[in-house]
């Protein structure tokens, strides 16, 4: 049972290597790399050498779990995912509108609490898989299976793979149309939190921005409630912020989030 993850650690090790090398190979998408992280928490320059060093490890952790037991692997292992669920926190309290950059440009979607809970959970089956007394691809079981199933779950990038296939478009390039936008909105909980605070159910004003549709209302206290709405996936990220009629100068801080 110990081992039953490590099939699982050394291919996503194996696959997140490859995506973030091709994201810096490509360069598909002008700016791609201001909004994935680790690239978004280090300056401009050294974006393209982070990925990169980041590609490396993730290959010398899997091809360490792959061919070998030994215990820096093993612990390697588990110190990467736990400083990735950091880095994810400061993503989403520094940057929200960046992506985890897990498996390259397809991480583009604003981080949450699935992809949080990814890595806490894969940073547990690291854990779990240092005394595994086989290594490599020996231990895949139903346990390996059961993984799998509940990464699936808690991995956004599925939805944004669903959606490039069936629109053959980066979300900024797509259609949208600002009914629907203004619906996830007030479907989500973060309207929920706030609704009661504002003078009317109706936005005074509008607009997108790449993949962010903005709405605009005004509170009880006169001040703009700003709410951002991230225009893929069924479950869409909703961001807000209260900013004062007067703060023109000053930019705002998302402080809510709903998933």
């Amino acid at each position: 049972m110990l081992e039953s993850q490590l099939p699982i650690l050394i291919v996503l090790l194996a696959l997140g290597t490859f995506a973030k090398l091709a994201t810096v190979h490509t360069d598909s998408e002008p700016g791609a790399l201001t909004r994935l992280g680790p690239a978004v928490l280090v300056p401009g320059p050294l974006r393209k050498p982070a990925l990169v060093c980041c590609a490396v490890g993730e290959l010398a952790l899997a091809a360490g779990l792959l061919l070998t037991t030994h215990p820096l692997f093993r612990w390697g292992t588990v110190v990467f995912f736990a400083l990735s669920t950091y880095v994810l926190l400061e993503l989403r309290r520094r940057r929200p509108d960046a992506g985890c950059g897990c498996f390259g440009e397809v991480s583009s979607t604003p981080v949450g609490v699935r992809s949080i809970a990814r890595t806490v959970m894969l940073t547990g089956m690291a854990l779990m898989s240092v005394w595994a007394p086989l290594p490599g691809m020996s231990g895949v079981s139903w346990w390996t299976l059961a993984g799998v199933v509940v990464l699936a779950v808690l991995s956004p990038e599925l939805e944004e793979a669903v959606d490039r296939i069936r629109y053959r478009a980066p979300c900024e390039q797509r259609p949208s149309v600002e009914s629907v936008g203004l619906a996830k909105l007030k479907a989500s909980s973060t309207w929920r939190s706030h609704a009661d605070e504002l003078l009317s159910a109706e936005p005074y004003d509008s607009w997108r921005e790449l993949c962010w549709r903005f709405f605009v209302f005004a509170n009880r206290e006169k001040d703009d409630v700003v709410f951002a709405v991230y225009l893929t996936g069924r479950h869409p990220v909703v961001r807000m912020a209260v900013v004062g009629r007067d703060d023109t100068d000053s930019m705002p801080e998302y402080t809510a989030v709903s998933a």
